[in-house]
């Protein structure tokens, strides 16, 4: 039975049309348990890539991470970078780290720490997104934990929604830019879930 849950006013955005308050539904969820580990897209989700090719956090980024810092959320990256970059996820990642420091024009330095060893690449070009198999492997790896994922196209937050994550489209209009903390927190409630309204 899912029961309708509002978000704080302040987690939505001014002038949302539905009224003061971002409305999200709150399912049980069997057999997983509340340890909640929130995946990202990272290009024009967490980072915004200019037209002269320097990258900076999107807007609100780096204070949202924070917030899921603070309150000892997992992260991890699902993110699609060429196969070739290396023969394992962490000699990719490695790579992403450098092309992405290397144009980095933020005041602060992207938080790579927060994430550890939860970046997610393709191993060969077959398994780059949207195919199902990065989320698979988030999945697999976040055990029994509810798996959230964030992104900015439709496309994979559906893909990401069908194999059973609470997935969250960001930078919509009238809309919380990334899904509200206090809602992943209710993750941690045993069987809770959140899936985003309307």
């Amino acid at each position: 039975m899912s029961v309708v849950l509002c978000a704080t006013a302040s987690g939505a955005a001014p002038g949302d049309t539905r009224g003061d308050k971002a409305t999200v539904a709150v399912a049980r969820a069997s057999g997983e348990s509340g340890c909640p580990v929130v995946y990202f897209d990272l290009g024009e989700t967490l980072l915004h890539t200019a037209d002269d090719g320097s990258t900076s956090y999107q807007p609100g980024a780096a204070s949202y991470l924070r917030s899921l810092r603070q309150r000892h959320i997992e992260v991890g990256l699902i993110t699609n970078v060429p196969s070739s970059w290396g023969t394992t996820d962490a000699e990719r990642a490695a790579k992403l780290k450098e092309e992405v420091d290397a144009t980095w024009r933020g005041p602060v330095p992207f938080a790579w720490e927060d994430f550890g060893d939860r970046i997610l690449t393709p191993r060969a070009e077959t398994e780059r997104k949207p195919a199902p198999v990065l989320w698979q492997r988030a999945k697999a790896d976040s055990g029994r934990c509810r798996v959230v994922y964030e992104a900015e196209t439709t496309e994979e937050v559906m893909v990401a929604s069908s194999l059973g994550f609470v997935s969250y489209q960001v930078g919509r209009p009238h809309r919380p830019a990334f899904l509200p903390v206090g809602l992943i927190e209710l993750l941690r409630a045993p069987g809770g879930g959140v899936m985003p309204g309307g």
